[in-house]
């Protein structure tokens, strides 16, 4: 299947790479860069999208709409593994992998919290997914009926099924859960345009999230710099373009931005795990938000992405499971991945209501792993492309290490 280029406007990319059991893949060429559009603030902004041809995993191109270009799945096996896989048999990290490398209190913390997963279309087996996912890695169920899971709609939308938005959805889903078992969760479902997408933001918080995670991004534009969000932690992935891609919800001053790493088990080291930047995360200098107190960093007088990461190299993915219109159990990267970990960890602290945009990141550098290897790409300052000490574009301040810095 080959990528095609389209006139029609469509949103911003998800930020999820996936590599698919059981499923065939699309074509991986060099994807497009598509201009933004000229158009009234309710339309739908285009995607934008860095070559990709040079990476293993070709990026995800599932915010389009109909059939305007592939998504680009590399095809990992030809096994399928389905609800009754045992825990032991599915491929990529698992709750406990994840607690362990990051040192979350999992098991005791984040009682009260909730929280909410954004996406732009709707997930049908969103709840069946979840259980699956949870009961096979020994995790609490979560329903609706039990008043655990809520499964929320724009109203007076129709708001259809997508099954790139269904990964998104299981992923969000399924990692808040890895990290936060406790915490309650909430799926907010709108349409496919930025503006819908900002009102969720707002509407998951009335309706009770106390963190919200947002996996999509959209083009950086001036129409977005006086965007508004709920006094609650908004967090969003910086994207999977490599350098030099500022993109929004991720960009906005006081939304804490957040990066992917390569996670790798290490015997060898006090933690047990090692990190680097993952080469596909995003980061860079925006030209349109307002550089925040907390970031002192030289050589970018606006806002930088990111402020912290988790894992998400594809090539060091994690396990998800999704049924619509997928064989269940998946692979999967990206800053989709790393930005509901985040927020899972902000779920774990449940101080959300005190902070300030990603201000205590910054101020407890010592409850983070610096992470000092790897870069996203080239850059003439090198802060914003090559991971170092203290703060860098690709990581931020660095990994979790349980929960201080949060």
């Amino acid at each position: 299947m080959t990528t095609r280029l389209t006139t029609r406007t469509v949103l911003g990319r998800s930020a999820l790479f996936l590599t698919i059991v059981g499923l065939a893949a699309c074509s991986t060429g060099t994807q497009q860069n598509i201009v933004p559009v000229s158009a009234p603030a309710a339309t739908q902004l285009s995607a934008h999208r860095a070559p990709q041809s040079a990476r293993a995993f070709a990026a995800d191109c599932s915010a389009t709409t109909g059939d305007a270009l592939c998504s680009n799945i590399e095809l990992a096996g030809t096994t399928i593994f389905g609800p009754t896989t045992p825990a032991a048999n599915v491929p990529g990290f698992h709750p406990a992998d994840l607690q362990a490398a990051y040192k979350f209190p999992s098991a005791a913390a984040g009682r009260g919290q909730t929280i909410a997963i954004v996406i732009a279309a709707s997930d049908p087996n969103a709840e069946a997914d979840l259980a699956v996912y949870r009961s096979t890695f020994g995790l609490k169920p979560c329903s609706v009926s039990s008043g655990c899971l809520a499964i929320l709609t724009t109203p007076s939308y129709t708001v259809a099924p997508d099954k790139d938005w269904a990964r998104e959805a299981s992923t969000g889903l399924d990692m808040a859960s890895a990290i936060c078992p406790n915490c309650k969760l909430m799926l907010y479902q709108t349409p496919n345009t930025k503006d819908h997408l900002a009102q969720g933001i707002s509407a998951a918080a009335a309706a009770g999230a106390t963190v919200i995670s947002n996996s999509f991004t959209l083009n950086e534009h001036s129409s977005m710099a006086t965007w508004q969000f709920p006094s609650v932690p908004v967090i969003a992935a910086a994207g999977d373009s490599g350098f030099g891609f500022v993109d929004w919800p991720a960009a906005a001053t006081n939304v804490i931005a957040v990066g992917a790493t390569t996670l790798t088990r290490a015997s060898t080291t006090a933690r047990g795990w090692t990190e680097s930047v993952w080469s596909g995360t995003s980061s860079g200098c925006s030209a349109v938000a307002t550089k925040p107190a907390w970031q002192t960093n030289t050589g970018c007088t606006g806002r930088m992405t990111a402020d912290i990461a988790a894992v998400g190299d594809p090539n060091t993915p994690v396990g998800i499971y999704d049924s619509y219109q997928d064989n269940g159990w998946l692979q999967v990267g990206g800053t989709s991945v790393s930005a509901p970990i985040i927020a899972g960890a902000y779920g774990l602290a449940a101080n959300g209501a005190t902070l300030t945009g990603a201000a205590s990141i910054y101020a407890h550098a010592d409850a983070l792993f610096a992470v000092t290897t790897g870069s996203n790409g080239t850059c003439s300052v090198a802060v914003m492309c090559n991971a170092g000490p203290g703060y860098d574009g690709p990581t931020g301040m660095g990994t979790p290490n349980g929960i201080g810095a949060l």
